[in-house]
C-alpha cells in the first residue's frame, strides 16, 4: 500500500492505513463467488499527521463516515480486481481526508451598489404601475 499526500506537506504513511477484503456482491458470476475483490480501508482520525484543528476538522465533515471508535473507513466494490479497488479506495480516501483537512475559505463581506437598488426599485414602481392600469378598479 502506498502514502497518501494530503497536501501542504501532509503526509499520511501506508502502515497508518489497514486494508481488509470480502465478497463483492452483485453480478458477476463465479468471479463474485470465489473472489475476495470488495476493499476496504480504514484509517484511525486521532493517529492522523495532523494539528488538532484539523482532526476536529475531519471530525466534522466525515461526521457520516467516522464510526464510533473514531476510525474513517472507505469501500470500493466498483472493479472485478482487487488491486484496482485498493487503488480506487486509496484515492477515494486520498480525496476526502483532502478536502476535510482543507482550511475553509473566508467569505468576503460584499454589498450591493446603491445604483443597483435604485434600478431594482425603479423596475417594481414601473411594474406595479403596468399592473394598476390594468386592473378593471377605478381608484
Amino acid at each position: 500500500m502506498r502514502d497518501l499526500d494530503l497536501g501542504d506537506g501532509i503526509i499520511v504513511p501506508a502502515p497508518l492505513l489497514r486494508a481488509s477484503t470480502s465478497r463483492s456482491g452483485g453480478p458477476g458470476g463465479q468471479n463474485v463467488n470465489k473472489v475476495e475483490t470488495r476493499v476496504t480501508i480504514e484509517v484511525d482520525v486521532d493517529a492522523l499527521p495532523v494539528t488538532e484543528e484539523q482532526k476536529q476538522r475531519v471530525r466534522d465533515r466525515l461526521a457520516g463516515r467516522i464510526n464510533r471508535e473514531g476510525v474513517l473507513r472507505v469501500t470500493s466494490q466498483a472493479e472485478r480486481s482487487q488491486l484496482a479497488n485498493r487503488d480506487r479506495a486509496l484515492a477515494r480516501i486520498e480525496e476526502i481526508l483532502r478536502d476535510a483537512v482543507e482550511e475553509p475559505k473566508l467569505r468576503k463581506k460584499t454589498r450591493t451598489p446603491k445604483v443597483q437598488k435604485r434600478r431594482r426599485l425603479e423596475e417594481k414602481k414601473r411594474r406595479a404601475e403596468t399592473k394598476r392600469l390594468r386592473s378593471s378598479r377605478i381608484d
